[in-house]
Order: structure tokens, then sequence, then C-alpha cells
């Protein structure tokens, strides 16, 4: 895992866009992220099961798994928006980015390779690509049944309750290590 603010200049979405400023894990776990390295599927496990997970499956994005939709569906998932429930992702190959909006706004992008496990907190708008690679699988983890509902960023969404929820956690917490 390699964090870092994203450097905003235009280009494919796909490359590192690598401003050269790092970002810490302190600096993520501010924002409510959270990062594990799981060699073994053993912490994977443990990690579900504290955070009582009871579900899991599996999604391959890449050109040859997704034929001609694979395009479409790389820049559906790079459109910023939310969830209402946690988003755990384990990477089982390949490498992706997940990039996270800062409490000033700005772009985190967090780069994400085998055996890397990212938990983001519901209501933290985000976006993700794959790599020039073009290839990435990874494991989701849910806590009921699976679903992955997007919920684009826009004034309507910024009233959202886990979005408002996620926002006074992340300035409660950033008092407190001030």
């Amino acid at each position: 895992m390699k964090a870092y603010w994203y450097d905003n200049l235009p280009g494919d979405q796909r490359k590192d866009h690598d401003s050269g400023r790092a970002v810490s894990l302190d600096h993520l776990s501010q924002l409510g992220v959270i990062y594990h390295n799981c060699p073994e599927i053993s912490s994977v496990d443990k990690i579900a099961e504290e955070r009582k997970y009871k579900n899991r499956d599996e999604i391959t994005v890449s050109k040859e798994k997704m034929g001609d939709v694979y395009e479409d569906k790389v820049k559906m998932f790079f459109n910023e928006h939310l969830h209402e429930d946690e988003e755990i992702r384990y990477i089982l190959g390949g490498n992706g980015f997940f990039d996270v909006r800062s409490e000033g706004d700005d772009w985190v992008r967090i780069r994400l390779e085998k055996n890397d496990l990212i938990v983001m907190p519901a209501g933290i708008y985000h976006r993700f690509t794959t790599d020039t690679g073009n290839y990435i699988h990874a494991m989701r983890l849910f806590q009921e049944d699976p679903k992955w509902t997007p919920l684009v960023r826009g004034p309507e969404i910024d009233e959202n309750d886990f979005r408002k929820q996620y926002v006074q956690t992340r300035d409660r917490h950033a008092v407190a290590t001030q």
C-alpha cells in the first residue's frame, strides 16, 4: 500500500498521479480509513469476525473478464460516490487505486496490491480505478447480503444521514488529535 496526495493533472485515471507528497497511515486513520496487510486469509477472517462481516464474494475487474463493458465499468467506478455501508476490499491479485476525499476535499490516492485490505467508512466520498495493468481481483466483504449501491456526489447526498455522521466523526477525531 502506498498513500499520497493525488496530483490532479489531466490524463488517464489509471496512471499513478503521484504528487510526491506521501500520506501517512495516521492521516488515513483520521479520515476513517483502516489499512491492514494480510498475507494469510486467516487474518482476513479475523478482521471479518471482529467487524461482524458475514458474507463475501470476489470480483475481477479486467478487460479479459468483463469484455466490452470493461471501459464503461471502470469509468463508472471512478465517479465520486459514497455508500451507506462500510466498504471492505481485500486484494487477491493485481493492483488498483482507491481515491478518498480528505477533510479539505482534496483527493488522497491509495494504491493497493496483493494482500492489502482496506476498510472505508460509510459516508466517505471515494472512487476506484484499476492501474495501467487493467487487472484487479478482490474479495468484497459485507455485514449482510452482498450489495454495492453507490450514491453519486451531489447536494442531496451531502445531506445524507450517513454522510453527515461520517463528517461529524471525522471532524471530532481531527479535533481530538490536535
